[in-house]
């Protein structure tokens, strides 16, 4: 296994693959805002640009991934709707698949340390399949070999899905306006979660992790 370069003595070279996503957008602007990151690598399916010399954008095919270069963490962010996929097959395939195959690569080129936006809810056994999907992938990261796993598993998820060029789901609005409105009455873990919150508490724990660290949407309010 190729050795990662040490964050001590030339900055944590970090690898995000979801950037163009509500938290990974969020995660992308924290680790641009830490100087203690000497290089930011961007796995994607569309285009991307960034002027900070630090960024690396490439574009891949997740069923294909390229060499990766060494780097010392790895975020995962990459998701998908079934809706928008168009088919469970479609929908596992981005997001467990590509995930997965991230982690895998990631883990070969030396990461040590691995953040993944997971869900509320994930159970590898639910009856319900996006519930089971996400909760295979946190087993399937367990036993790759990383030094600190850190799943987040938010609630429902609010932020700016227009500006992404994401379609604005209806039902969602409403039941984000819903749970703003009786906030007061709504378990912590139960609350909606700004993007942001979710991308702060991973952008804290990862760096430092030991062993598998669940962060829960109520712990990551306000992070």
């Amino acid at each position: 296994m190729t050795s990662a370069r040490s964050p001590a003595s030339h900055g944590r070279a970090v690898l995000l693959a979801g950037v163009t996503g509500l938290v990974g957008r969020e995660i992308f602007a924290g680790l641009l805002a830490d100087p203690g990151v000497s290089a930011i690598h961007l796995l994607t399916r569309r285009p991307f640009h960034h002027e900070d010399p630090r960024v690396h954008p490439r574009l891949v095919d997740f069923a294909a991934l390229p060499s990766l270069p060494p780097v010392d963490e790895v975020y995962l962010a990459l998701g998908t709707t079934i809706k928008v996929a168009g088919s469970q097959a479609a929908f596992r395939a981005v997001d467990f698949d590509a995930n997965l195959a991230v982690a895998r690569a990631a883990r070969a080129v030396g990461a040590q340390r691995l953040g993944l936006v997971s869900a509320m809810g994930a159970d590898a056994r639910s009856g319900v399949f996006y519930s089971r999907v996400k909760g295979e992938l946190e087993e399937a990261l367990a036993p790759l070999g990383y030094a600190g796993l850190v799943i987040a598993r938010p609630s429902m998820l609010a932020g700016d899905r227009e500006s992404l060029g994401q379609p604005v789901r209806g039902g969602e609005r409403l039941a984000l306006k819903v749970t703003q409105a009786l906030r007061p009455l709504i378990p912590a873990n139960y609350r909606s979660i700004q993007a942001k919150d979710v991308a702060a508490a991973l952008l804290r724990a990862v760096p430092t992790a030991s062993g598998r660290v669940v962060l829960l949407s109520g712990a990551m309010q306000g992070a």
